[in-house]
């Protein structure tokens, strides 16, 4: 929708000049007697076919091209084949929206311009007056400003529509690009955020119907990779409210509150770390926002066993994959009326191979009394494989943004030169040399885009944190981050096309036909 809409205004921006261009033409028209629903016909013709056109090869391109591609890179991850359906709904909304940019700017602006008089109408149309500006009216700092600078300013407030226009074209694109890099960072981010950042053991190792660890600690201290280990009581529950429903969520019941923190990082929105209530539980975040609730609220929990309990949610903390609930073992008292006993154990080990996982968890089954071995590994290349199948898709974004950001800088750039070429020609006449006649117009760009970058950096965190929200699914939320590359390459990228786009108005002026320009058309 956001690329529509600043795709949409780039078009509307381009069908009004062209309009406006043919006043001579109009205004011939109307004097030979032409109606004004004849003259109209003209220019929404020539929008129709243009949207016609552009629909057929963007359909063409985005369901055909872009799919296949994305698909192409994602194969190797989760799909096996490619079935591509035409999405009809999608395509009708592209084509109204299409139509409305193309044909709405007509129905806009031809009406306005052909309730001129045909006199008019063939007099080129009058510069607009220069006003004085805030600025100058601040004597100190108006004073220190050179006479380049002073027109400049006063150019860009005269022509306020497009310097509006302009800023919001490359914060538009700008913030599209920076968009794509904070998705990315934000998917890549998720499992650091997750694994390291909330839950520091690497496996949970459930333990058979003794409830004692020993056997089991006797196997991990035999092994090198092995670090420390917590009793637990750990279990697998559903959460209910009236609103809804959740399965499969994990209970971890640790065995000292005070060393818990060690492996698993307990805290609210705000970062403040959150201690194991004796009273209550904490629940994570996607959790209380599926089921609605808040801090203070009520929610029954059922065990594996069948038992049903109301508890209150003392805390909501951060997380970022999965459901989790966490109680003291004062807590579980109090919720279940008898003592927790431990049936597992939170074990921190060094970073080890799969082979490695996979021969400790057959070494506990064999001898250390435990039913199975759980490695955090397995979650997080369930993670990582869903991040790569995302990275085709965010380059594309990126990509496709940095062209709208090019086309936009070249467009109202364009559309600059071409209003004020009187001005430019009379300036040249004057003895300006090509630089200072360039550097005319490339002063307000510059400007433009430096204002542009820094809206768009607000944008691009909007859109961000706005896409984040909707991808998150059930179980996963992501982090929003943007690394300072997506910032550097935004600005970088957005200057790279004003530079482009000043190195050709540079050449198209250098070549401006000064007396057709200045010509009088009285």
């Amino acid at each position: 929708m956001f690329f529509f809409l600043i795709a949409a205004l780039i078009t509307f921006t381009t069908v009004s000049r062209m309009i406006s261009e043919d006043r001579t033409q109009l205004g011939t028209m109307k004097a030979l007697g032409y109606s004004r629903l004849a003259i109209a016909r003209n220019y929404f013709l020539y929008a129709l076919i243009a949207a016609v056109l552009g629909i057929v090869f963007g359909v063409i391109i985005g369901q055909q091209g872009l799919v296949r591609f994305v698909l192409y890179i994602s194969q190797m991850n989760i799909f096996t084949g490619q079935m591509i359906l035409p999405q009809w709904q999608d395509i009708g909304l592209a084509t109204l929206m299409a139509m409305l940019a193309t044909i709405g700017a007509v129905a806009v602006v031809a009406p306005a311009e052909l309730r001129t008089k045909p006199a008019e109408l063939m007099l080129p149309k009058a510069p607009k007056n220069g006003k004085k500006i805030l600025l100058e009216r601040i004597k100190p700092l108006w004073r220190h400003l050179n006479f380049h600078s002073k027109v400049s300013l006063r150019n860009l407030f005269r022509f306020k529509s497009r310097m509006f226009m302009t800023i919001i074209g490359i914060a538009g694109g700008a913030g599209l690009i920076l968009t794509g890099f904070g998705i990315r960072d934000s998917i890549m981010g998720t499992t650091s955020a997750q694994f390291g950042g909330v839950l520091h053991y690497q496996a949970i190792v459930r333990l058979a119907d003794d409830h004692t660890s020993a056997k089991a600690m006797d196997v991990l201290q035999g092994q090198s990779q092995f670090k420390s280990a917590e009793d637990a009581t750990t279990d697998t529950v559903e959460l209910r409210t009236n609103a809804d429903t959740i399965s499969g969520v994990s209970m971890i019941v640790p065995a000292q509150r005070a060393g818990f923190s060690k492996y698993v990082s307990l805290q609210d929105a705000k970062k403040q770390a959150v201690a194991l209530p004796k009273r209550g539980v904490v629940l994570t975040i996607k959790a209380a926002q599926v089921l609605g609730l808040s801090k203070g609220d009520k929610l029954t929990v059922k065990n594996s066993d069948g038992q049903s309990k109301s508890v209150r949610v003392a805390a909501i903390v951060q997380n970022y994959t999965g459901h989790f609930i966490y109680l003291s073992r004062t807590a579980y008292q109090h919720v279940w009326g008898q003592p927790a006993q431990t049936n597992g154990l939170l074990v921190k080990t060094k970073t080890m191979s799969k082979k490695a996982e996979r021969h400790l968890a057959r070494k506990l089954l064999k001898d250390g009394n435990v039913v199975n071995t759980t490695f955090m590994s397995d979650t997080l290349s369930t993670v990582n494989d869903m991040s790569k199948s995302l990275n085709a898709v965010v380059v594309i974004l990126i990509l496709l943004s940095g062209m709208l950001s090019f086309v936009v800088l070249y467009n109202l750039t364009n559309i600059n030169v071409s209003e004020r070429m009187r001005e430019l020609s009379t300036i040249k006449v004057l003895g300006f040399y090509d630089g200072e006649v360039t550097m005319y117009i490339v002063r307000e760009n510059i400007a433009l885009t430096i204002a542009g970058i820094i809206a768009s950096f607000g944008v691009g965190q909007v859109l961000t944190r706005f896409i984040l929200k909707q991808a998150a699914t059930d179980t996963i939320m992501f982090p929003t981050i943007i690394g300072w590359e997506g910032y550097v390459a935004a600005a970088v990228l957005t200057a790279g096309f004003t530079a482009i786009v000043m190195w050709v108005t540079h050449v198209r002026l250098k070549h401006v036909d000064m007396l057709e320009a200045l010509a009088a058309r009285e």
